[in-house]
């Protein structure tokens, strides 16, 4: 009986708590509103000050106003997406030390603010790349995908970047130089636009000799100089982080391997783990993402749960599916080469760890991140990835998924 009244009153425990379903907001000028998040059933804004530049100090009262402009709706916010760090700090030159002064008053501000998870990456230069916003899909949708070819095609023949060749076969550079020469002048730009969608937005568009001046400030540096600046960024701010109560969550890289020579060091499991040895504080830890780990092959996402499951402060719900050729997609959030469901049953398993040892940190908060362009969405100007509709209809059925799959553990409990 003993035993059972045990189960009992943590089968109780465990129905009080989920996860907290978020939502990602780019602000005020989002064509998503907050209303709208709050309709798709989140209670958790995912966003940031995307109006100041890199390096600016986040003040208490440009943090307040933002807060305040999401608690009118009856929402938190939840998660800062992202605090960026400068280009600077990354490669190690510049003004880096002033701009880590600055990162650190900011994370004392949000932390003043009530704000306690903070998302960041790492990745030179670019936070993310496809080749096509609105890939079109068999149901008719659109959504983000990359493709290999159309990738050399534009760093092999159209930004001429020294040395590029070398990473790919002789087939896929005649495959290349056949679709380049088809190609009409419409069609580069196209290809330009989407793959410099994450670059910061230059006076008068985007050009090829504006791309090749951001990769030259990172000619020379290696994985193993930026694996360095990045454990020096941590010695710094992740003391300044557990002063302000805040859990740092590193992105993957996305793709999750080297792209334009620039290196990579948040890809796979090894790379995390080493992140979060470089500071062993429960401060510094991981933003997992499915889906940029997903494209990986060699990443075991249910093994990385259980390895690193204890230093996840935020999720990214998302399914990616790639082929033998190196291309992928966005799937549905319950299809693509994401196992979905075993990936939501070892999440339930950590979130129960932290209620029963009374972590603090128990609501891991996640989003579903990216979601297909369609139904009304497709005749409307939204930012790629970040429509209505498919991120309403990603997060209804995570919050399925989540529900039946802690249901059926009550049931198991409870027999």
């Amino acid at each position: 009986m003993a035993v059972l009244a045990h189960l009992v009153g943590f089968n109780q425990r465990i129905t009080m708590h989920t996860f907290e379903q978020t939502w990602r907001w780019y602000g005020p000028h989002d064509t998503v509103s907050l209303a709208d998040a709050r309709m798709a059933g989140a209670t958790g804004i995912v966003t940031a000050l995307h109006h100041l530049p890199a390096g600016d100090i986040w003040t208490e009262g440009e943090i307040m106003k933002r807060k305040q402009t999401i608690e009118a709706e009856g929402l938190r916010w939840s998660v800062v997406e992202s605090l960026p760090v400068h280009e600077d700090i990354k490669r190690r030159n510049g003004h880096y030390l002033q701009w880590i002064e600055n990162y650190k008053v900011s994370l004392q501000n949000l932390g003043k603010c009530g704000i306690d998870t903070v998302a960041y990456n790492f990745m030179p230069l670019l936070d993310w790349t496809r080749t096509d916003l609105a890939a079109p899909m068999e149901d008719g949708s659109k959504a983000l995908g990359f493709n290999r070819i159309n990738f050399a095609i534009f760093e092999v023949f159209m930004l001429k970047r020294q040395g590029a060749e070398r990473g790919y076969t002789s087939d896929e550079l005649q495959a290349a130089k056949a679709r380049f020469s088809a190609m009409a002048d419409a069609e580069k730009q196209h290809l330009i636009q989407s793959i410099c969608g994450s670059l910061p937005q230059p006076a008068g568009g985007y050009s090829l000799d504006f791309v090749q001046r951001e990769l030259d400030a990172y000619e020379g540096l290696s994985d193993v100089d930026l694996r360095s600046n990045l454990s020096a960024f941590l010695q710094a701010v992740i003391p300044a982080a557990a002063r302000a109560h805040i859990n740092m969550a590193i992105h993957p890289d996305d793709p999750p391997y080297p792209i334009l020579g620039l290196p990579r060091v948040v890809s796979t499991e090894a790379d995390a783990l080493s992140i979060i040895e470089m500071v062993d504080d429960v401060h510094n830890g991981l933003c997992f993402c499915t889906g940029s780990y997903g494209v990986r092959p060699d990443n075991d996402l249910t093994s990385m749960i259980e390895q690193l499951g204890h230093r996840i402060h935020f999720i990214h719900l998302r399914a990616t599916k790639r082929d033998a050729e190196g291309n992928f997609f966005e799937a549905d959030h319950l299809a693509g080469d994401v196992d979905m469901y075993a990936v939501m049953c070892k999440l339930i398993e950590e979130q129960n760890r932290r209620i029963s040892t009374k972590r603090k940190d128990f609501r891991m908060p996640f989003r579903p991140d990216h979601g297909h362009q369609m139904l009304d969405d497709l005749s409307k100007t939204t930012i790629p990835g970040y429509s209505a509709i498919g991120r309403l209809r990603g997060l209804a059925e995570l919050r399925g998924l989540e529900y039946g799959i802690r249901k059926s553990m009550q049931g198991s409990l409870a027999r």
